[in-house]
């Protein structure tokens, strides 16, 4: 019973991830391969053929191979990351936000940045 719990649960997350990973497709700021690589991840736990699929996809899967063998990154991939929050740190600096926010949030981005640069390419 808690076996077949979890198959549930892990499927259920990986079907979210799915779909917000096709929302990303229409929406030029939301990424699409960090919940493909999600899904891909949750469809491992609990629904192998998902995750084969996942892999085998033409767009998608050697973005998601890549990452899971070498945590690997494309460099435009990268830069568009570096853009966009680079985009929302100063539109949040042009906000009314909280202070702790306005300093918190870009400081975040920076780190998240940083980490990201230091990934390998493919």
């Amino acid at each position: 019973m808690l076996r077949d719990t979890r198959i549930v649960l892990w499927r259920v997350g990986a079907l979210v991830a799915v779909g917000v990973g096709a929302v990303a497709v229409a929406v030029p700021v939301l990424p699409t391969v960090p919940f493909l690589i999600l899904a891909a991840w949750a469809a491992s736990k609990g629904w192998p053929s998902l995750e084969q699929r996942l892999l085998a996809h033409p767009q998608y899967g050697q973005h998601i191979r890549n990452w899971r063998e070498r945590g690997a990154v494309p460099r435009r991939a990268k830069w568009l990351a570096t853009i966009m929050m680079s985009i929302s740190a100063f539109a949040l600096q042009l906000s009314t936000a909280a202070a702790w926010i306005t300093l918190g949030a870009p400081l975040l981005m920076l780190a998240v940045a940083i980490w990201l640069w230091m990934r390998p390419e493919p």
